[in-house]
Parts: C-alpha cells; sequence; structure tokens
C-alpha cells in the first residue's frame, strides 16, 4: 500500500533531520536495510538447500521414497529462492529502487536530497512569509 501524501512528507522530515544531525550515519545506512535483508535470504536458502541435500541422502538410506522427493522439492524451491534474492540483491554503493513511479509520466530523474532540499527550502521560504 502506498504512503498518503501526509506520510510521504512526514517520512521526508524525518530523514532530512537525519541527514541534517549526522550525515555520516545516514548514509552509512543508505540501501543497507535491503541489502541486509537479501543476503540473510539467500543464505536461509542455502541453508535449506544443505537441509534438502540430507533429506534426499536420508531418503536414499531409510526405505520411504517419498522423503528424498520432499528432500528434492525443498533443494529446488531454496535453489530458486537463492537465485531470485541473489538478482533482486542492490549491489554495493548502488541504491535501491524506489516505488513505483507515475505510469505515462516523463519526470526528470533527481536525487533524493535534491527533492528533499528543494522542498526544504520551499518551508523555510514558506515560514519566513507567515
Amino acid at each position: 500500500m502506498p504512503l498518503s501524501e501526509h506520510e510521504q512528507r512526514m517520512l521526508e522530515q524525518m530523514e532530512r533531520a537525519l541527514y541534517a544531525e549526522d550525515p555520516k550515519f545516514a548514509s552509512a545506512l543508505e540501501g543497507s536495510g535491503l541489502r541486509t535483508y537479501t543476503r540473510r535470504r539467500v543464505y536461509q536458502a542455502v541453508a535449506g538447500f544443505l537441509v534438502g541435500i540430507a533429506l534426499l541422502m536420508a531418503g536414499v538410506i531409510v526405505p520411504y521414497y517419498w522423503v528424498s522427493v520432499v528432500g528434492f522439492l525443498v533443494m529446488l524451491g531454496c535453489a530458486l529462492l537463492a537465485v531470485t534474492g541473489w538478482r533482486k540483491a542492490p549491489k554495493p554503493g548502488e541504491r535501491p529502487a524506489g516505488g513505483p513511479q507515475g505510469r505515462g509520466q516523463a519526470r526528470p530523474k533527481r536525487s533524493m536530497m535534491d527533492r528533499i532540499e528543494e522542498r526544504w527550502q520551499r518551508r523555510r521560504d514558506e515560514q519566513q512569509g507567515h
């Protein structure tokens, strides 16, 4: 669910305050959440793949063939998760993709900081005028 205009403004104000108070910390946090999530997902998929191999081997040892089938399906599912998680992971230094853009609108791309600075300046001008 997309954020409302008011929620987006509040989020941008919080981001500006964070950048103003501690720009080094803010730049260290930028984009790391998605990278950490996808890295953790890939690690979990690799662990699941190893569990699938163990199930496959156990199915060969015990007389129940369905254990091998389950192990194979677990391996297949985890391999799929690992590959999709690896592809979606942003590269170091790359910014994660934002939300959905307005379709059919050709807007010039501006950085988040440019938009934040522009809104901050506009707000200061409005406050000084009142």
